[in-house]
């Protein structure tokens, strides 16, 4: 039987974004557990518009290429984990546009986060749970949170994320629960999918 698929969504575009470090350290971190076919997505490599479609995503396919070609690329996964970066409390506006940008795709699938900033991300985390229920999908409780003081000793020192213990136990976790609600939910979508045929 096949892995399930999971995407890394990279949550930030900015030059020298931390969101590479964690995006680089969690992907190491689903390879070597081996629970997932693993693959990092860059929004860089879609540079979708501010959202203003004249219509939701639920309701009306894309005008624009680039959406369509990230909502075909977000149908394939079978899970996701975000980085997320909190500026001002909340998410990157271009990770909200992302999500913004489809719906079906995201529809009764698990996510995931791994957060940094001022608290370890959790507000921002916190703020795209809510996003992400409305998207229905299903957040998982443990998410990772990379604490400031290991934000300044990877930025300024140079430490690899994979050095402290703590963000290696949280990422165990996380991707055990994570496997957990992507069988449940891929089985119960198969057997939607075999009930409507």
């Amino acid at each position: 039987m096949s892995k399930p698929k999971l995407a890394i969504v990279i949550g930030s575009i900015r030059p020298n974004r931390f969101a590479a470090h964690a995006a680089e350290w969690i992907e190491r971190a689903a390879k070597e557990a081996g629970l997932f076919d693993v693959q990092v997505i860059d929004l860089k490599d879609y540079p979708l518009p501010l959202f203003a479609e004249e219509m939701s995503p639920a309701y009306a396919p894309s005008k624009n290429e680039v959406a369509t070609r990230w909502q075909k690329k977000m149908a394939e996964f079978d899970a996701y984990i975000f980085t997320a970066a909190e500026y001002n409390r909340g998410p990157t506006a271009v990770l909200k546009n992302a999500l913004d940008y489809a719906y079906k795709e995201w529809a009764n699938k698990p996510v995931a986060f791994v957060g940094y900033g001022g608290v370890g991300g959790a507000r921002a985390i916190e703020q795209l749970r809510l996003n992400a229920i409305e998207l229905q999908m299903a957040p998982i409780r443990t998410a990772v949170h990379i604490l400031f003081p290991t934000y300044l000793a990877v930025v300024k020192e140079g430490k690899k994320l994979g050095e402290f213990d703590y963000l290696n136990q949280a990422a165990k976790d996380m991707l055990h629960q994570l496997l957990w609600w992507t069988n449940a939910l891929k089985s119960a979508r198969e057997d939607a999918l075999s009930r409507a045929a």
